[in-house]
């Protein structure tokens, strides 16, 4: 039986720079850092310590070459934050791309783009 979603992974193609806008820009921290000493290396983030759900970034060419069947687009992911206003505002300040802030049956939600233009969201229930 599945007991909770532990990582998601995320396909870009630049480590680094996916490791400072995550860590600079969102906010996020970096959990921990491992090499496999052949070229796969993997970055694991969180927006806090502790938490049971993290993004692992991923070395898209590398892994694409080791398993080209997979789909290696970026998902459709809802975080959620306390408030969206000030967070709104301090993206801005930092020169993330961001959307509308738009009211949801559910709350507020505004979209964001990171350095390689995928698209993520931020909802305040």
């Amino acid at each position: 039986m599945i007991k909770q979603i532990g990582q998601v992974m995320l396909y870009v193609n630049d480590q680094d720079q996916a490791l400072r806008f995550w860590t600079e820009k969102v906010g996020f921290i970096k959990v921990s850092e491992a090499d496999n000493g052949q070229g796969l290396r993997w970055i694991e983030i969180a927006p806090a310590a502790g938490l049971q759900t993290s993004f692992v970034l991923h070395n898209k060419q590398l892994i694409a070459e080791m398993q080209p069947e997979l789909n290696l687009g970026t998902p459709s992911i809802l975080l959620f934050a306390d408030d969206l206003d000030t967070l709104y505002k301090d993206f801005q300040a930092k020169g993330i791309t961001v959307g509308d802030l738009v009211d949801m049956p559910d709350g507020r939600v505004f979209n964001f783009a990171d350095d390689e233009n995928n698209y993520f969201a931020i909802m305040q229930k």
